[in-house]
């Protein structure tokens, strides 16, 4: 295993190893000598339909840092930095990741985190750097001309909370 850079700092791709045979195979997930200095007491396993799009979510107060595998089907994933001093803030990375590939998403803390459902049902399983505390959770508005996400599809299945979201005007004006 090994982790891999992205275009933004300290967002990475996590090489997984898959080892194969004629029963299945077996995929490693994590090994905490690669995430130095970084503790996962809560995970979460999600599922979702195609065209789902959870996100984009960020916790202010009791921030996480998260790992993203994908257990079954394809994902669009996309990470903002949303940390004050950072030279990408409010710049984002995107990555389709799927049930087949080699590497999980390490998200560092700072950043807001969502995902579409891209196959006719998705998985995901989530290491996590913190509890979630539903009174830090923000959702910022996944369709923000300002971040400007390409997005695969138009119209999202959307959850009341992520259409509600706001923007990332705001966000910056709340979190000062």
């Amino acid at each position: 295993m090994k982790l891999l850079n992205t275009k933004i700092k300290d967002l990475k791709l996590i090489k997984t190893n898959i080892f194969n045979d004629k029963r299945g195979f077996l995929k490693e997930i994590f090994r905490k000598k690669l995430v130095k200095n970084k503790d996962f007491p809560f995970d979460i396993f999600s599922s979702s339909k195609k065209n789902v799009l959870r996100g984009l979510h960020i916790q202010t107060k009791k921030p996480q840092a998260k790992i993203i595998t994908v257990t079954h089907g394809k994902i669009f994933d996309v990470a903002v930095d949303l940390r004050k001093k950072s030279k990408t803030y409010g710049k984002y990375f995107s990555v389709v990741i799927s049930d087949k590939d080699d590497f999980s998403f390490y998200i560092p803390e700072g950043f807001a985190h969502g995902f579409l459902c891209l196959s006719n049902k998705c998985t995901l399983y989530y290491k996590n750097s913190n509890y979630r505390d539903p009174n830090s959770e923000v959702a910022i508005a996944w369709n923000d001309k300002n971040l400007n996400i390409k997005w695969p599809i138009k119209k999202p299945t959307l959850s009341i909370k992520d259409r509600n979201g706001i923007t990332i005007d705001d966000f910056k004006r709340l979190n000062k």
